[in-house]
């Protein structure tokens, strides 16, 4: 079966979207492809109230919109909320994405607002701290659900000795916070704030690996992602999905405080 009718099959509304247009506002791996992963074990339904959390660039929020006909909030403290305005217009979605240029830890939101919150490939970036899922949960409706898609490891890294070798260069830049899907169930558990509803790799994970090869082949700039991914002949480094069902405990109302912009 040729490539391009093997991810049509397996992303049938990812790949719909213009591939080139996908990668120049992807900053990392297919976002759309992971997204589509992870609604396929989320039940969305229009009019749902949807933080896209980390979005980027956010093609992801603008996805959610013209898939699931959810009204998603674009959150992103890096990319400009005029910036991804622009792009919301252009594909003709003002009115159910609203974008924000706000840090992960200082949202304003009202509590128990969300219906979802879904984070796409950066979770990693905040959430490993223990105290962030109590800080999040808050603005999730009672039996709504967190929803993350991200890279993860086959096995626990807990010591420089256990890097492999193929990481040795790149892991204290860009993976010392990389973990196992055991080692996020736990940590969300133990909270008792969600109820684990998945907790598994991607069912996708080698197209998504070999998409993401193949996009930075030929890149002007080295990818370190690609690069390891490349390099990673034992399948070390996987892509996850972790979706949880908020529970009526209260949450902890931790707070952030965040050094204002120069």
């Amino acid at each position: 079966m040729p490539k391009a009718q093997s991810i049509h099959h397996v992303f049938p509304k990812a790949s719909q979207y213009d591939p080139k247009w996908v990668r120049k506002h992807s900053m990392g791996e297919n976002v759309l492809f992971n997204l589509e992963s992870l609604t396929k074990s989320l039940k969305l339904e229009p009019g749902m109230r949807v933080l896209d959390l980390g979005c980027g660039k956010a093609i992801s929020s603008i996805f959610l919109a013209k898939e699931f006909g959810v009204t998603v909030w674009a959150v992103d403290e890096a990319i400009s909320a005029s910036a991804n305005y622009e792009r919301i217009l252009e594909e003709g979605c003002q009115d159910k994405v609203i974008p924000l240029e706000i840090d992960a830890r200082s949202l304003p939101f009202a509590e128990e607002y969300f219906d979802a919150v879904i984070v796409v490939d950066s979770y990693t970036y905040f959430g490993t701290d223990e105290k962030y899922l109590p800080f999040i949960a808050r603005f999730i409706k009672p039996g709504g659900h967190i929803a993350i898609v991200d890279v993860c490891f086959k096995e626990e890294i807990e010591t420089l000795e256990q890097v492999p070798d193929f990481l040795q260069e790149d892991y204290q830049n860009y993976w010392y916070f990389i973990h196992t899907i055991a080692w996020w169930r736990k940590l969300w558990e133990k909270t008792g704030l969600v109820q684990i509803e998945i907790a598994a790799q991607l069912p996708e994970t080698e197209l998504v690996r070999q998409e993401y090869i193949r996009d930075y082949e030929n890149a002007e700039e080295p990818d370190p992602f690609a690069k390891a991914l490349q390099l990673d002949e034992q399948h070390f480094i996987a892509f996850f999905k972790l979706i949880g069902r908020r529970t009526k405990k209260s949450a902890y109302l931790q707070t952030y405080k965040t050094q204002p912009k120069n």
